[in-house]
């Protein structure tokens, strides 16, 4: 176990795991820190239910092909916690933080927070800014961890844009169950006279939130479909925004839902105050990666156990908007190549399998479930595969992927093309399967 790591356990074992949205707690041990948040770079602040990833890696891939250096704070991780925090080189890719800075910045931020209550998550949020402040960066890229309004990282109060990815149901106990109550805690991170991209919405109620709470702000904005917009056309991503037109080629992140958020981080990188020329957009969509979202294995362990020829793919995506997306991404790889598709799905007991999974009705053959590793808030497989059944699947319980891998090979046909296989609905599930795989993100 790394150093940092078993200073995260520390802190879990002193301080309550979840979320307990509030900006006191974090205020305060910032105060203490000398307010780093206040010392960083150009922040491009991120929300959203789906695309925050995806946008933020579209983001980097831009200002890295530009030869500016490019802080990154995502959540969750999929393998190490060490994924959460890039470390931005002027004229090069961004690397993950060392072991060491990490665990000594865990202790200085403990040490500072003195014992108070305050939950993990939001020491890891000031872990960010202490990191973040330290290091010399032409732009800092921070994902929001939950909601935003009262999200850890909502301290930002100079942002040099904020992006609102697409919004819809998820977490409906922290921030409510209709989308138009959602949207107005994703609204939370604009800030009065601050610029705003709105990517693709897909709810006019949640268009109409966020467009009335960024005129109420006055905050300068720009929204996919009427002030900039992306589509292929005869195999190339044509964008196009105010500032004109550009010829792409097509994201190297699999999906048509990748065109949005491709153009949400562009315009985005604008609005920041950065100059992006053609050149820098070409060569992010050529070199643009995201794990363990429509990820591909092509090699390691777990192929042993699949069927020849399958073709693999792990994603995170656990609730229904994710579902849509995905599902979409599977009825493309059909229409263009057809294979049988089979499901191996994992979730935690925060999510909406029956809506996740309503996704794949005529398109998935099966379901099998598996449990996650160390995840006490993972759904019983058994009472998955009854969800996967109410949404109109076939499904089965299973103990583990690999079981569920040789399980599809006994019930393939021999005469049928080798199967597409998606393993996901949870991003603890990707990252076991990665570490099992032994794929880990770089």
């Amino acid at each position: 176990m790394s150093e940092a790591a078993q200073e995260i356990n520390k802190l879990m074992g002193l301080h309550p795991k979840g979320f307990d949205l509030s900006l006191d707690r974090i205020t305060r041990l910032l105060e203490v820190l000398g307010n780093p948040q206040n010392r960083l770079p150009r922040v491009i602040h991120v929300a959203g239910t789906n695309g925050k990833g995806s946008v933020t890696a579209f983001c980097r891939a831009l200002l890295e092909a530009g030869g500016y250096g490019v802080h990154v704070h995502t959540s969750p991780h999929l393998v190490n916690w060490h994924e959460r925090y890039r470390i931005g080189l002027k004229g090069g890719r961004g690397q993950f933080v060392d072991d060491a800075v990490f665990a000594e910045a865990l202790r200085r931020v403990a040490e500072a927070n003195a014992g108070q209550k305050i939950t993990v998550f939001e020491i890891l949020t000031a872990v960010t800014f202490l990191l973040f402040s330290e290091r010399p960066a032409d732009a800092a890229i921070i994902e929001v961890g939950l909601g935003g309004r009262f999200d850890a990282t909502n301290v930002i109060a100079d942002p040099a844009v904020s992006v609102i990815m697409p919004i819809s149901l998820d977490h409906q106990p922290y921030l409510g169950d209709r989308v138009e109550l959602i949207a107005a805690e994703k609204a939370g991170i604009m800030k009065p006279g601050h610029a705003v991209v709105i990517g693709h919405q897909e709810y006019d109620a949640v268009l109409d939130v966020l467009m009335s709470t960024a005129e109420r702000l006055h905050c300068p904005t720009a929204v996919f479909g009427q002030d900039y917009m992306a589509h292929e056309e005869y195999g190339r991503l044509v964008y196009q925004d105010e500032f004109g037109l550009a010829d792409l080629p097509l994201p190297r992140l699999p999906g048509r839902h990748q065109y949005a958020n491709a153009a949400a981080a562009i315009r985005a990188v604008k609005a920041a105050g950065f100059v992006v020329t053609e050149a820098m957009m070409e060569k992010a969509m050529n070199s643009v990666e995201w794990p363990g979202r429509l990820q591909r294995l092509t090699e390691g362990r777990l192929i042993a156990h699949a069927p020849a020829g399958a073709e693999i793919w792990v994603d995170g995506g656990h609730n229904p908007g994710a579902g849509e997306v995905i599902a979409e991404a599977m009825a493309n790889f059909e229409e263009k190549q057809p294979r049988p598709l089979y499901l191996i799905t994992g979730m935690i007991n925060t999510k909406d399998p029956v809506g996740y999974f309503r996704a794949f009705v005529g398109l998935a053959e099966k379901v099998f479930c598996v449990p996650i590793r160390g995840s006490d808030a993972m759904i019983d497989p058994v009472i998955l595969s009854n969800s996967a059944y109410d949404a109109g699947l076939v499904a089965e319980p299973k103990s583990t992927v690999g079981e569920a891998l040789d399980a599809i090979k006994e019930i393939l046909d021999p005469q049928a093309p080798a199967p597409r296989i998606l393993i996901g609905g949870s991003l603890y599930l990707v990252g076991d399967v990665l570490v099992d795989n032994e794929t880990p993100p770089k």
